[in-house]
């Protein structure tokens, strides 16, 4: 009879490991929420041109200074938004390698492990 209670080690074991990834799922949820509410904002131009996006890179807002609204300079001002755009979704890519760092450390996970988002 006491030889099947060795089978039930590994199931306390196994038990510890569901609950360590349901915190580890639940810890996600909350950091993808966090990512919602990071902003960081690109530019181009000397900051003629803003680009505000989530850290998730969702662009939320754009700003452009009225005085690089000339018609004549259309193709100019649209390769600025572009350019202010681009460097949002970077400098949000980089936020958001770095809070997904911080929670893989927080959980003890090796320096460097990517997780999946």
């Amino acid at each position: 009879m006491l030889k099947g209670l060795g089978g039930l080690a590994g199931l306390g074991d196994m038990g510890k490991m569901l609950k360590a990834a349901q915190e580890m799922q639940g810890k996600m949820a909350n950091m993808q929420e966090e990512l919602d509410n990071i902003t960081v904002t690109g530019e181009s131009g000397a900051g003629l041109v803003r680009a505000t996006a989530t850290a998730r890179g969702t662009v939320t807002a754009l700003n452009i200074d009225p005085s690089i609204l000339v018609a004549s300079e259309k193709d100019v001002v649209e390769d600025l938004i572009l350019a202010a755009i681009k460097d949002a979704q970077t400098r949000a890519a980089d936020r958001h390698k770095d809070e997904m760092a911080k929670l893989a450390q927080g959980m003890g996970l090796p320096a460097g492990m990517q997780l999946p988002f």
